[in-house]
């Protein structure tokens, strides 16, 4: 990895939020249909096509690449689907289908905190990426790049080679420590993670998803509280990395569970296809012999249609929920908890 010069250093913590910018319109359109946007999207994939409409089987106009951040002007339901998920977004130039835009209109910048506990702090990216760096003998090197939405452990504040306030992150996987500009992260008021229900008996909660719907439903007793609809695993890609693809049916219990989880390879590097996930948030793993686990999801919005490579994936915003609703009870401080805890249904 190349040392980062104080040019560079400046250069990437301005390079996420600089992408909200309002630029010139190019001529794709004719100006009468061109509207006020709805919102924005991030790119999270490699390229996603813009179809002359919003239709796979249409022609294909151009490509938006990974990072790309996309202003979206009309969000609509194609009768072409696909019928999984049939939804698109008018884009300049056509429409591309929301599977890999991730919405990102509520970016924003943060007041940074001027301390952080011993223990640690759990803070969500808030800008649509920011790139984090390490510092070494060598000096600073990029590592990975933080999306919105991700949650991390903030170990401390510090200086940035900027004069700017950085937060230290501790990566729960690889024990390193990496940095990050703090306007970039909110800082997770504890509140938000107190217990949803934490007076009814633990016995009378529990979980069902149905691998055929790709729907979770969460049940108090006999009534519904939460019904969402999900991505597990895809059945036909075989063993990955050894590990069966297809999301296991059976009956389970929720433990551990950790609210900032580093899922991939475990490498560390600043390749943006390699397969690293950093700050994965609300893990509530249920099944232990291949870490199945429901959790929230950034990197696609396919929710309704198998994704993932065995885990259930959910909204950020329902896997915070069903961590919170869960036991074992996690207090905001805990990197991890453990406890037999809520009965899983997936059939």
């Amino acid at each position: 990895m190349a040392n980062l010069t104080r040019r560079d250093f400046l250069k990437f913590c301005a390079a996420s939020f600089s992408t909200l910018a309002i630029e010139p319109i190019p001529q794709l359109f004719p100006p009468e249909e061109v509207d006020e946007p709805i919102g924005k999207g991030r790119v999270t994939v490699f390229s996603v096509g813009v179809y002359k409409e919003p239709d796979l089987k249409s022609d294909r106009v151009r490509e938006l690449r990974r990072d790309e951040i996309v202003s979206l002007f009309e969000a609509l339901i194609s009768p072409s689907g696909p019928p999984l998920n049939p939804r698109w977004y008018k884009v300049i130039g056509g429409y591309a289908h929301s599977a890999y835009l991730q919405r990102v209109e509520n970016a924003h910048l943060n007041l940074p905190k001027s301390y952080i506990p011993r223990l640690g702090r759990l803070g969500e990216i808030t800008v649509p990426y920011t790139q984090s760096v390490r510092h070494t003998e060598n000096g600073w090197e990029p590592v990975y790049r933080l999306y919105y939405q991700s949650v991390h452990w903030v170990v401390g504040v510090e200086e940035g080679l900027d004069g700017e306030p950085c937060y230290r992150l501790r990566d729960e996987l690889l024990r390193v420590e990496y940095s990050v500009p703090a306007a970039h992260i909110r800082i997770i008021d504890p509140r938000e993670v107190t217990p949803i229900s934490p007076d009814l008996p633990p016995h009378l909660k529990r979980i069902e998803v149905s691998l055929l719907d790709q729907r979770l439903i969460a049940y108090e007793d006999n009534q519904v509280v939460l019904d969402t609809p999900v991505s597990s695993g895809l059945p036909n890609l075989g063993p990955v990395r050894g590990i069966p693809t297809d999301t296991p049916r059976g009956s389970f219990r929720v433990d551990p569970k950790v609210p900032s989880k580093h899922m991939g390879d475990g490498r560390l590097t600043a390749d943006l296809e390699a397969y690293e996930l950093p700050g994965v948030p609300w893990v509530c793993f249920f099944e232990h012999s291949t870490g199945v686990a429901f959790h929230g999801t950034y990197w696609h919005d396919n929710f309704g249609a198998r994704m993932s490579h065995g885990c259930v994936n959910l909204r950020v915003e329902d896997a915070k929920w069903i961590y919170r609703w869960t036991t074992p009870v996690a207090a905001p401080a805990d990197w991890i908890r453990k406890g037999r805890g809520t009965r899983v249904e997936v059939y």
